[in-house]
């Protein structure tokens, strides 16, 4: 008789178990879903965020007055050469500093793009390009005035 409930308790132990899976699958499904859909809002949230942030830096870099009447248009066929950025650097008789006054950048990017740790965005491409086509003087010209605002 034992041996007949121990097998009549396994059985209907592993029945509840069998009923409460079919009724919890539907429920992980739809719980896989919507914490998929909370992460696409994450990254979009965090891709909006980081948009929003770059529009204001934008705005206050320009504020500043980085180059002025530069726009930060489109960087289609701009390259960057981070030893290239070294010997515009020189060529202009420049420091670290000045350069990223110039650029409206912090001191630390211009050491990254230098080092080839990292790369400029659009913006700055542009801005550097610009830079390029200025000599000693209206390098010197365009911080005395970026020192004077």
């Amino acid at each position: 008789m034992t041996n007949f409930t121990i097998l009549l308790k396994t059985e209907i132990s592993r029945l509840a178990r069998k009923e409460v899976r079919a009724e919890t699958e539907p429920l992980k499904q739809i719980l896989a879903q919507k914490k998929a859909e909370i992460l696409d809002l994450k990254r979009r949230l965090a891709y909006l965020e980081k948009v929003t942030q770059q529009a204001k830096s934008g705005i206050a870099n320009a504020s500043k007055g980085g180059i002025q009447g530069s726009k930060p248009e489109k960087a289609q066929g701009l390259r960057f050469r981070a030893d290239g950025l070294v010997s515009l650097r020189k060529r202009l008789g420049l420091t670290g500093a000045d350069m990223a006054k110039l650029l409206g950048v912090s001191i630390q990017s211009v050491y990254h793009w230098e080092s080839g740790k990292t790369k400029p965005r659009a913006a700055q491409l542009v801005l550097i390009a610009q830079i390029r086509k200025l000599g000693k003087k209206g390098a010197a010209e365009r911080l005395s005035n970026e020192v004077a605002t």
